[in-house]
């Protein structure tokens, strides 16, 4: 799919997971970085947690500071900026029902793009920190695909 809703393209897109602490922070970071400004972004959770030292490591490794990320809820984002986005991406079962509940009335597209939890690997730093990366290359490519064809931007 290159575009959204029948033609419109995407200008607003909102990333998704448990509690905004890896997955959708890294998804946010990735898609500003390489779409600046031509595409808003932001990112939320279902519940708030604490940003991740390793999803901070996993980005600074290819120049990306997401250090001041500060983690929010959907109705904190909703409450503050409304739910106002072509398309909202999902990336935990538990974001992806929540997403679905709230967007009923809603006239943005949901995707969801399974993405596997980092924190739950077991072992030294560096096999930890290799998860994390797995997530992040996986995030950057499928954010490269699916924005790239329907924002028309570029990713710089």
């Amino acid at each position: 799919m290159s575009d959204v809703g029948g033609g419109r393209k995407i200008q607003a897109v909102l990333f998704t997971c448990a509690m905004n602490a890896i997955r959708s922070p890294m998804a946010e970071a990735l898609a500003r970085h390489y779409f600046g400004r031509s595409v808003y972004v932001q990112s939320a959770g279902v519940r708030r947690g604490e940003l991740d030292p390793f999803a901070v490591a996993a980005l600074d490794e290819i120049g990306i500071d997401a250090s001041r990320h500060k983690p929010r809820t959907l109705e904190e984002l909703e409450e503050n900026e409304g739910l106002n986005f072509d398309l909202i991406v999902t990336l935990s079962p538990e974001a992806h029902h929540k997403v679905l509940d709230m967007t009923r009335s809603l006239a943005a597209d949901v995707e969801y793009w399974p993405m596997p939890d980092p924190s739950v690997v077991q072992g030294s730093r560096d096999q930890k920190l290799d998860a994390y990366r797995d997530v992040r290359d996986a995030l950057q490519k499928k954010i490269h695909a699916r924005l790239a064809l329907s924002s028309g931007a570029s990713p710089g």
